[in-house]
């Protein structure tokens, strides 16, 4: 095995509708739902045999890097928890307790804190790396619970379920957290135009300001477990919004679309009040008012993507519009492959 090395991709996402039911205590006691689509940004790992008895980490997009003797648990800093995490967990399950010599590297095509599911990209691309490294075979609802388990149980990082099953899977899904635990993944069978139009609708707005979704996760969930009737009611209409939305991209209706992500942006800001801000509310108002069909952030809220749906021809207007804001905007193409991974020519695995 030494000198083998294998690089694995998997994809970000857009979260369309429903995010934040597919955290506990609400998916728990009611069940969640989320409406969510992976687009053409990835998070990346590479990982490479070593003869040297020695564990490298490196988390590439952040240029920070740790050496160590190969034992466990590594004696790695807090920054680098998701590799050592991962490093952690796969010699467990996947070498026999054994710590073997490597070098795992992880980056990601968009900035931490960005709203696209980035940490949890980061965790399942790791985690299909080292499965393909030393020879096991996974689907991708087991890659995903990996994953998941190393996040939220193994680390105590707090989060949803969504992201570990969206990066596994890719494509536009209607996923389902059951009361019990169980993740249901179901492909929206839109129609290719559908897809396309969407596609040539979208822009994403990177507002310059990463954020903590832990924090944001927390206050939510502080809300649900204290009874909150205000974070409830926001919630039960994300789950019921998610629907909806699959409901409307099944019809072709883009418009209804545009207006169901407004109407679930103000139920997301229901269930904690540092969903949003003065200049988040302000870019959206803007947006808005140039004629946008709807529009949201994506992920936890506070900061990272905003997400608008405009008619195309519009696109690039919108764009140069929340350019003035001090942000970046793009548009982005859907992606429909999950967690991939791959020998390097010339090595074996």
């Amino acid at each position: 095995m030494i000198g083998q090395r294998v690089r694995a991709r998997a994809p970000l996402r857009l979260g369309f509708g429903g995010g934040g039911t597919d955290v506990s205590p609400y998916c728990d006691t009611h069940g969640g739902a989320v409406l969510n689509a992976t687009i053409d940004l990835f998070a990346h790992a590479t990982v490479e045999t070593r003869m040297d008895g020695r564990v490298a980490l490196h988390a590439a997009d952040r240029d920070i890097a740790w050496d160590g003797p190969a034992a466990l648990p590594l004696a790695a800093p807090p920054e680098l928890r998701l590799l050592a995490g991962v490093y952690a967990r796969c010699m467990a399950e996947f070498a026999g307790g054994r710590p073997l010599a490597l070098t795992l590297t992880s980056y990601a095509d968009c900035p931490p804190g960005s709203g696209l599911g980035s940490s949890s990209g980061l965790v399942v691309a790791m985690v299909e790396a080292m499965r393909r490294l030393l020879g096991v075979e996974m689907t991708p609802d087991a890659l995903a619970r990996l994953a998941y388990s190393i996040e939220r149980e193994d680390l105590g990082l707090a989060g949803g379920r969504q992201d570990q099953w969206t990066a596994a899977f890719g494509g536009l899904n209607l996923m389902r957290f059951e009361t019990d635990g169980q993740v249901g993944v179901e492909r929206v069978p839109a129609r290719p135009e559908v897809l396309r139009e969407l596609e040539s609708s979208l822009v994403l707005y990177f507002t310059g300001v990463s954020r903590e979704s832990a924090a944001i996760i927390d206050a939510q969930t502080a809300n649900m477990r204290s009874g909150s009737a205000r974070s409830l009611e926001g919630l039960h209409a994300l789950k019921a919004g998610a629907f909806d939305m699959r409901d409307a991209l099944l019809a072709g209706d883009l418009g209804r679309l545009g207006a169901l992500l407004d109407a679930g942006w103000i139920s997301k800001k229901l269930t904690a009040d540092n969903i949003s801000s003065g200049a988040i509310d302000a870019v959206h108002a803007a947006a808005k008012a140039f004629g946008v069909l709807g529009g949201k952030v994506s992920g936890a809220g506070g900061g990272g993507f905003m997400m608008f749906v405009v008619e195309p021809t519009r696109r690039e207007g919108l764009k140069r519009l929340l350019t003035g804001f001090g942000g970046t905007a793009q548009g982005c193409r859907l992606e429909e492959r999950g967690a991939e991974s791959w020998t390097v020519q010339g090595t074996k695995a």
